[in-house]
């Protein structure tokens, strides 16, 4: 099984995630942009989460809600740029609506090698205090989480193929 690898190093306002599925680069970008895949994924088990907005264009918009076991909800928010594709990946901002106006950048791709896909995530924050604050709240465990999810979703569905 492969690892989530996440880099950030000190003084740069970037992160970068990195992991290879067992799975076709189109497969891992259907998971990221039809909601009913999304929803199957996204967030650490422990929440539910719901696609309320999802429109994988340039300048559409996406919102995605996580929910805990005693109902509360943590809403996420962004807006993509560029058309996205398995070729060209996805970029897209990220903010937290609990922290209005801290907005990353991230830019996804999808590499296919030998029918497995690296897919590297690269979010670029507005400070190194605005990253650092994203990790010291839980953020990679709830990634390496969320890419759990995701390669055993595209297993099941590359099985299907």
């Amino acid at each position: 099984m492969s690892e989530t690898t996440f880099i950030a190093e000190p003084g740069t306002p970037q992160l970068k995630m990195e992991r290879e599925f067992d799975a076709p680069r189109e497969l891992l970008f259907r998971a990221y942009t039809e909601p009913e895949l999304v929803e199957q994924w996204l967030g650490p088990r422990r929440l539910g989460t719901r696609v309320e907005a999802l429109e994988p264009r340039d300048g559409g918009h996406w919102r995605f809600i996580n929910i805990d076991e005693d109902g509360s909800e943590y809403a996420f928010r962004g807006v993509f740029h560029g058309d996205p594709s398995p070729e060209n990946g996805i970029v897209q901002t990220w903010e937290f609506e609990g922290a209005p106006g801290h907005v990353s950048l991230e830019t996804l791709t999808f590499e296919e090698r030998d029918g497995r896909t690296l897919v590297k995530a690269n979010a670029v924050y507005q400070t190194v205090e605005a990253r650092d604050a994203n990790i010291a709240h839980g953020m990679e465990g709830g990634a390496r989480e969320s890419y759990e999810r995701l390669a055993e979703l595209v297993a099941q569905l590359a099985a299907k193929v």
